[in-house]
Parts: structure tokens; sequence; C-alpha cells
């Protein structure tokens, strides 16, 4: 009953932009913090950046400078402004949000399917 839904991805050429775009919906009593992840073939998964509720902000190492997290709160909905994109961006790039179904339930991490996202050089 909770959904995640990412979209934005697609084809760029290296040092073009995209922005990826994760709206969470249904029975959510408190969103705490969304995020994206991302997986290349063959590598696991790997933080690229997350953002509380609050606002506060936490980036992969391999994106800092590069990357932008915001969230519209209101709307339960999370961008990624990606930057200057090199190949090894590519992948397929995972939404996450950290939410409580009721006041009482404990945490959990909801994940969308995933969008892809393919750097050429």
């Amino acid at each position: 009953q909770v959904q995640v839904v990412e979209s934005g991805g697609g084809l760029v050429q290296a040092g073009g932009s995209l922005r990826l775009s994760c709206a969470a919906s249904g029975s959510i009593f408190s969103l705490n913090a969304m995020g994206w992840y991302r997986q290349a073939p063959g590598k696991q998964r790997e933080l690229v950046a997350v953002i509380t509720s609050g606002g506060s902000t936490n980036y992969g190492d391999s994106v800092k400078g590069r990357f932008t997290i915001s969230r519209d709160n209101a709307k339960n909905t999370v961008y990624l402004q990606m930057n200057s994109l090199k190949p090894e961006d590519t992948g397929v790039y995972y939404c996450n949000a950290r939410l409580l179904v009721r006041h009482w339930s404990p945490e959990y991490d909801y994940w969308g399917q995933g969008t892809q996202v393919t750097v050429s050089s």
C-alpha cells in the first residue's frame, strides 16, 4: 500500500545533465527520508544521495559536487539533479523512502523499481 515511483532516466552524453524524480504515495504517516541509490552491472548498490525531512543531505563520494538532491515535502517527492555526467554514472537508479505507515509502527524502507541512466562517452 506504499508506492515509490521513479522517473526521468534516459540516455545522455558525457558532460550532460539529467533530473530524476521520485514520488512516494499510499499509507504514509511520516516520511522521514528519501534518497537515491544506484547499481551498475556487476557492482553492488551504492549510495548516491539522501535527504531527510528536515533538509539534511548526504552524498556518495563519487557524486559530490556534481549531483544535488532536493525534496518537496508537500508532494512526498524527491529530485536528483545530475550534472557533469560521466560514463561511470551509468546504472539503475533506485529511489528509497524511509517512512512510518502508522505513528506506532517501526521505520521501514520502501524501494522503487528503478530507472535506467546511461551515460555515453
